[in-house]
């Protein structure tokens, strides 16, 4: 979906900083949400990894940027439970009064209507066998679709309308646009698309720079002949 959380290729947010012997969890409560997350799958509320990306995807922009990796993840893990039915907002509301915050940090933005997943995967990972041949080969050139998406999507929107190269292919896997809504697994062929630094950000684009993506195929259309 187009939202905040979509921050590749945006300026304004600073130089990414990687820190030094990084910690797995740097307080406890960030084990907590972890733990919780794997606690959703059994429990049957999350049914699929692309379902969690979603929920993450449409917490408060605000809280998105500013509440951290594991709390986004924990608004993600609330808009899940409230959409199941196993809590209310309104009790989320109240424990963050009790603990003296303002409702200004509580990320969750449950949807009224949310999808129903009435599946189980169809197997622990997520790669799937194709009978239909790939569209596309090595060495094919490529465009990609450039329209918005109210719903899950990986093709991020600085790389939308743009053109590239197939550099690999990576057989069939589950198609996430559909899986996150409950629309069935309906693997798609992956590809890996090489993108020209200018084709993304024009003659401002850092000279020799390359971006390559992971794409699946109904994102990409084939390159018109010049």
């Amino acid at each position: 979906m187009d939202g905040i959380h979509d921050l590749g290729g945006k300026h304004g947010f600073g130089q990414i900083v990687r820190e030094a012997n990084e910690p797995a969890f740097h307080e406890r409560w960030e084990a907590v949400v972890f733990a919780l997350s794997g606690a959703l799958g059994a429990a049957g509320v999350m049914r699929n990894v692309d379902q969690f990306r979603h929920a993450v995807e449409r917490i408060d922009p605000v809280a998105y940027l500013d509440h951290g990796y594991y709390g986004r993840w924990l608004g993600g893990i609330e808009t899940l439970l409230v959409e199941a039915g196993l809590i209310r907002q309104r009790e989320i509301d109240d424990r963050v009064r009790r603990s003296g915050h303002s409702l200004g940090r509580v990320a969750a933005q449950p949807s009224t209507a949310p999808d129903q997943i009435g599946y189980a995967p169809e197997g622990l990972a997520a790669q799937r066998p194709l009978s239909a041949a790939p569209k596309f080969a090595v060495g094919d050139a490529v465009v990609t679709q450039d329209a918005s998406s109210a719903g899950h999507t990986r093709l991020p929107a600085y790389a939308r309308g743009k053109p590239g190269e197939v550099i690999a292919w990576h057989d069939g896997w589950v198609f996430p646009d559909a899986n996150a809504h409950g629309h069935g697994e309906q693997p798609a062929h992956l590809y890996t698309i090489c993108f020209p630094g200018q084709a993304l950000w024009g003659t401002g684009a850092e000279p020799g720079t390359a971006v390559c993506l992971d794409l699946f195929e109904p994102y990409l259309d084939r390159a018109a002949q010049s």
